[in-house]
C-alpha cells in the first residue's frame, strides 16, 4: 500500500533511515515522504513520523493545481469529513503564495459529502512542503504519549545522561528489529534500548560491566537476558545475535575492564559486535564522535546521522554490517 508520511522535523535524516523498517521510499521532501508499505499497521511502531495517511495524489503547491488533482480524483465520503492542510516548510511560500485556509476549503468544496470540523469520521490532508504539495486520507496519528511515559526519570533505577525513549525506539527500527528478534546492547546502562526492544517483541539481551548498572537494569526491564560481561569479550557464539543496538560509553566516569584508551575500547566492541551479529543483520552503534574510521576497519558503514541533544552533545549515529 502507498503511503504518506508527515515526519517530525526533530532531526533531518533519521526519521527517513526510520521508515526504511515498514516499507521502501519512493520521494522524499523536508518532513515528508511517500513509501510502499506491504503491511500499513507497522508504521504505528515509528518514533519519528506524527501522522500516517493513505497516499492519494500530489501536484504542485499550487490552487490550480490542486483543484485539478481533487478534480480527477472525484471523491466521495459517505460519513463527515473534515478538510486539512499544513505547510512543512516556510520557503514553500515560494511556490505557493496561497493560504492553508485555500486549500483547506478547496478540500470542503470538492469532495462530495458532509463536513464536520469538529468530530469528523474521515480526515483529508493536503501537505505542501517545498515544490511538492502532498494529499491523503489520515489512518492514524501516532501517539507519542507512551514515550513520554517511559521517560528515564520515571524508572525505578535512574543515571543521568542516558538516552530518551523515542531516540532508543528510533535505532531500533533502523537497525529493522523484528518481533521474536535477538537484540543485544553490549552497554545497556540503566537499559532504555532493551525496554523498546523488548516492547517491539524481541528477546532483549543486556550486558554492561558496570554491576551497578546490571543490577539497576534488572528494576528497569521485564523480560531481558541481563549479565555482567566485558564487551570486548562476550559470552556469545559467533554469528548468534540478530541486531545490535548500544550507545557506546565516553568519559572519564566509564566502568571498563582494562586501562585503555577510548578509541581502542571501541575498536575491540566494534569487533565483537561484528563477531556476534548475523550474516545480512544490522548493528546500530552510538557515539559522541565521530569512529567512523575505526568502524571502517571492522564492519561496513551503511549509514551516518547525527543527532544534536545540546551544545555540548551531539550524538553520531552509525549504521553498520558486515
Amino acid at each position: 500500500m502507498k503511503l504518506l508520511f508527515e515526519i517530525s522535523g526533530e532531526n533531518p535524516t533519521l526519521p527517513f533511515a526510520e521508515l526504511a523498517c515498514v516499507g521502501t521510499i519512493l520521494e522524499e521532501r523536508l518532513q515528508v515522504a511517500v513509501a510502499e508499505c506491504p503491511h500499513p499497521d507497522q508504521a504505528k511502531r515509528l518514533a519519528m513520523t506524527q501522522v500516517v495517511l493513505e497516499y492519494l495524489g500530489e501536484c504542485k503547491p499550487t490552487i490550480p493545481s490542486f483543484r485539478d488533482l481533487l478534480k480527477d480524483l472525484a471523491i466521495t465520503s459517505s460519513g463527515t469529513f473534515a478538510g486539512r492542510a499544513k505547510k512543512i516548510h516556510p520557503g514553500s511560500n515560494e511556490h505557493n503564495p496561497s493560504s492553508q485556509r485555500e486549500f483547506e476549503r478547496l478540500i470542503g468544496d470538492m469532495i462530495s459529502g458532509p463536513v464536520s470540523l469538529d468530530n469528523p469520521e474521515t480526515e483529508y490532508r493536503a501537505i505542501l512542503s517545498e515544490d511538492r504539495c502532498y494529499f491523503g486520507k489520515v489512518l492514524y496519528s501516532i501517539d507519542r504519549s507512551g514515550y513520554d511515559a517511559r521517560n528515564p526519570g520515571k524508572r525505578d533505577f535512574f543515571h543521568p545522561g542516558v538516552m530518551m525513549p523515542r531516540m532508543a525506539r528510533t535505532l531500533a527500527n533502523i537497525a529493522g528489529v523484528q518481533s521474536g528478534d535477538s537484540v543485544l546492547d553490549p552497554f545497556c546502562g540503566t537499559g532504555g534500548i532493551l525496554i523498546e526492544a523488548e516492547l517491539l517483541g524481541a528477546l532483549a539481551i543486556g550486558s554492561d560491566f558496570d554491576p551497578l548498572m546490571v543490577q539497576g537494569s534488572r528494576q528497569n526491564i521485564g523480560q531481558a537476558s541481563l549479565m555482567r560481561a566485558d564487551a570486548t569479550r562476550l559470552p556469545l557464539r559467533d554469528h548468534s545475535i540478530d541486531s545490535v543496538v548500544t550507545d557506546l560509553p565516553y568519559g572519564q566516569s566509564v566502568c571498563i575492564k582494562k586501562a585503555d584508551t577510548m578509541d581502542n575500547l571501541y575498536a575491540d566492541a566494534l569487533d565483537e559486535i561484528n563477531r556476534v551479529l548475523k550474516r545480512g543483520r544490522r548493528a546500530v552503534v552510538v557515539t559522541h564522535k565521530d569512529i567512523s574510521a575505526i568502524a571502517r576497519q571492522h564492519m561496513t558503514v551503511y549509514q551516518q546521522h547525527e543527532q544534536r541533544v545540546h551544545k555540548s552533545l551531539t550524538r553520531r549515529v552509525l549504521v553498520l554490517g558486515h
